[in-house]
């Protein structure tokens, strides 16, 4: 029989996922139901198909300029780790920009600012430097 987790692995983020999938979702319909009694319905759904266009935009433009750097820094010889990173974050950004929702998107958009992906990189390597144990095959 396979080995499962213990469950204090698993326990934590459980808790935050079903907090996200639960949360978020009810966040995106208080927010349609705001903004659409302020826009009205109809500007309201415009406003959202319009930030999936420019989402998709964003993402491709984005998206091409760190696999250009991704390539220099490999053509260098040294290891892109930071322009994966990006890359990474470009992807989950125009996920969240794709999302129907005015907080994905707002989110989604700040994923698409160089200073902003380098700063949560920068965050997630000071946090987790030590905690990665890499497994030689």
């Amino acid at each position: 029989m396979p080995e499962s987790l213990p469950a204090t692995v698993c326990s934590p983020f459980v808790g935050w996922l079903f907090f996200l999938f639960l949360a978020i979702p009810l966040a995106e319909i208080a927010l349609f139901i705001v903004v659409g009694e302020r826009i009205g319905v109809w500007t309201t759904v415009g406003l959202v198909a319009l930030t999936a266009f420019v989402g998709a935009y964003l993402v491709s433009s984005q998206g091409r300029g760190v696999i250009r750097r991704i390539t220099t820094v490999f053509r260098s010889g040294a290891f892109p780790g930071a322009e994966l990173a990006h890359g990474a974050m470009v992807l989950f950004g125009g996920a969240l920009l794709l999302t129907p929702g005015f907080l994905t998107d707002a989110l989604g958009l700040a994923l698409m600012v160089p200073a902003v992906r380098e700063a949560l990189r920068r965050w997630g390597a000071r946090r987790y430097r030590n905690r990665i144990e890499i497994i030689d095959l």
